[in-house]
């Protein structure tokens, strides 16, 4: 905001010359103020808003909520084709202009609670997704309450009327106007009362629910592996969850888009149907992609949301973060059967025809990440991190920093609470924007979680001195994934970062904090340091002779640092 002398008048002051202050101080503030065009991606409409230069993101996303009711939490905001993840950077770091257009997408949770009750009074609860239709509920309902009958004899009733097998769950709710969905189930001489309260949304980010399909007329094939390398195999743990969901999809358990995210995401089941085994994410469904089922607009320089990112990479970046997560033991390669010590679930590259994908432009195979399904009950936004062990957040910060997360919020941390002893394990998910090839928009949830100002545990400090950046480039590489030279670069200087920040006993808080950026526009220390190095060498230098400068650097600043 301009500079302006604060004019306080005296009580004999005319009560027009105080209107007269007033204005000019209120001119002086439109001054700085502008228009922007808030862009609903789906359902939402298209609404002008007012935000000032001086306002940060986050009082943008609480103007947004006060509009349309979307809580600022389950708002992404993208603006030229770059995701507003930092919520205290201010809108004039962004060189928003008058009239500019931002793209708000929703995050919708993908449950709902539902209670049957039979007219004898007995309950039965489960939970349906948003995007469910109506056939796949009467599935649900034949499969769990006994001597119904098949599901094709009943009928759902609301508001008095019988609804179409094709109506979405999604569009019975939002078209609910006090927030409550009186169904019936009709069976001859049997009734059922299914109440679905609809302000009743489980807050988890991944449960169960049913939704059968058929893909008649498909390949038979319908899911195989992926494999850059003919002679690099791969693990057991990914076979085994390629086996399990394709062996769901046979039996004829379609995939289930999920609301959450920016990117087409599909939960997969089992072969009975009864449980989650994967997460499949196609790389043409990624944000900004041609097939994104979210209507999010693509750039023409191909860059993803985050900076230093491509779309279509997101994949190959997903199953990398699961490759590099190396057990205690160190061992690598197709033999590894141990959980690696940051917990990322065992995912693989996969190609899948399916109709219940997103096909806009007729049926074809995909080719994607798929993710094992962790079994949680939620994620860390739902609850506050003091109850999270050190150890489980530091095992996440070693992974984040040594791998450049440039999305790492409490979102994409899943939380495990053991029914018996209450510990709480946190699992990993969503590294589609790991290894950039710039450190511009790193980002870590946890540098501000108590637990990382507390000193790594010598099992931790051992695990990160025995990473070796240069050996996990050839693991990529055996794997078929060639990394471009600055994404080699970042993991190279991101692992050195690591390992020095330990040798001289600096905490995760201290290591995130030359790896984020504390404003927008302000580089990060980490960047300086790069910036210095590059300016340091020769043009044609080999990544051999800059990675010995960077190494020279970082030593001279973090010794001025602790100093």
């Amino acid at each position: 905001m301009s500079s302006a002398a604060l004019v306080v008048p005296s009580r004999s002051e005319d009560p027009v010359d105080l209107w007269r202050i007033y204005r000019s101080l209120l001119d002086l503030r439109l001054d700085e103020s502008f228009m922007i065009v808030v862009n609903g991606l789906g359902n939402m409409p298209t609404a002008p808003l007012r935000v000032f230069k001086d306002e940060t993101i986050l009082a943008v996303k609480l103007k947004i909520q006060n509009r349309t009711g979307v809580v600022f939490k389950n708002q992404k905001l993208v603006y030229g084709g770059r995701e507003l993840s930092r919520s205290d950077s201010l809108v004039r770091d962004y060189d928003i202009a008058n009239g500019d257009v931002f793209h708000i997408m929703v995050k919708v949770s993908d449950l709902q609670a539902i209670e049957i009750r039979t007219v004898c009074g007995k309950k039965l609860s489960f939970n349906v997704s948003r995007f469910q239709d109506v056939a796949s509920v009467k599935k649900e309902i034949a499969k769990k309450v006994k001597g119904l009958g098949y599901e094709e004899d009943h009928e759902l009733i609301y508001d008095g009327e019988e609804l179409d097998d094709q109506v979405l769950f999604n569009d019975i709710v939002k078209h609910n106007d006090n927030g409550v969905i009186l169904l019936i189930v009709r069976k001859s001489s049997k009734g059922f009362e299914l109440s679905i309260d609809a302000s009743d949304v489980i807050g988890k980010k991944n449960y169960e629910y049913e939704c059968d399909g058929n893909h008649e007329g498909l390949e038979k094939d319908i899911l195989v592996p992926v494999v850059g390398n003919p002679k690099s195999g791969l693990p057991k743990p990914i076979l085994d969850v390629i086996e399990m969901t394709k062996n769901g999809l046979a039996n004829g358990h379609s995939p289930i888009m999920s609301a959450e995210g920016s990117g087409g995401a599909y939960l997969m089941r089992d072969s009975t149907g009864s449980e989650y085994v994967s997460v499949f994410k196609p790389i043409d469904e990624e944000p900004k992609a041609t097939n994104n089922p979210h209507g999010l607009p693509s750039t023409p320089s191909g860059e993803g949301l985050k900076r230093g990112t491509r779309v279509g990479g997101g994949a190959f970046r997903e199953v990398a973060a699961y490759l590099l997560d190396h057990p205690i033991s160190g061992r690598r390669g197709i033999s590894r059967d141990a959980i690696g010590f940051s917990g990322v679930p065992p995912t693989g590259m996969v190609k899948c025809l399916h109709n219940g994908f997103n096909h806009p432009n007729g049926i074809k195979d995909k080719i994607g990440s798929l993710q094992k399904f962790m079994k949680n009950n939620g994620s860390c936004e739902d609850i506050g991190p003091g109850a999270f062990p050190v150890e489980e957040v530091h095992k996440i910060s070693v992974l984040d920093m040594r791998l450049a997360n440039a999305d790492r919020h409490s979102g994409n941390i899943l939380f495990s609470k053991d029914g018996e002893t209450g510990r709480i394990t946190l699992i990993p998910i969503d590294h589609g924007y790991c290894l950039p090839e710039s450190f511009e928009d790193c980002t870590f949830d946890w540098l501000y979680w108590p637990q990382a100002k507390q000193p790594y545990s010598p099992e931790t400090v051992n695990y990160i001195k025995s990473l070796d950046a240069e050996a996990d480039i050839e693991l990529l590489k055996f794997y078929g994934w060639d990394m471009s030279v600055d994404s080699a670069r970042t993991l190279r200087i991101s692992t050195m970062l690591l390992k020095k920040g330990v040798e001289r006993g600096l905490t995760p808080y201290a290591i995130g904090n030359i790896m984020c950026r504390e404003t927008v526009r302000k580089e990060s220390v980490i960047e300086e340091i790069v910036q210095e190095a590059r300016n340091d060498v020769l043009p044609g230098t080999s990544e051999e002779t800059l990675m010995e400068t960077v190494s020279q650097i970082m030593d001279r600043r973090l010794d001025e640092m602790s100093g």
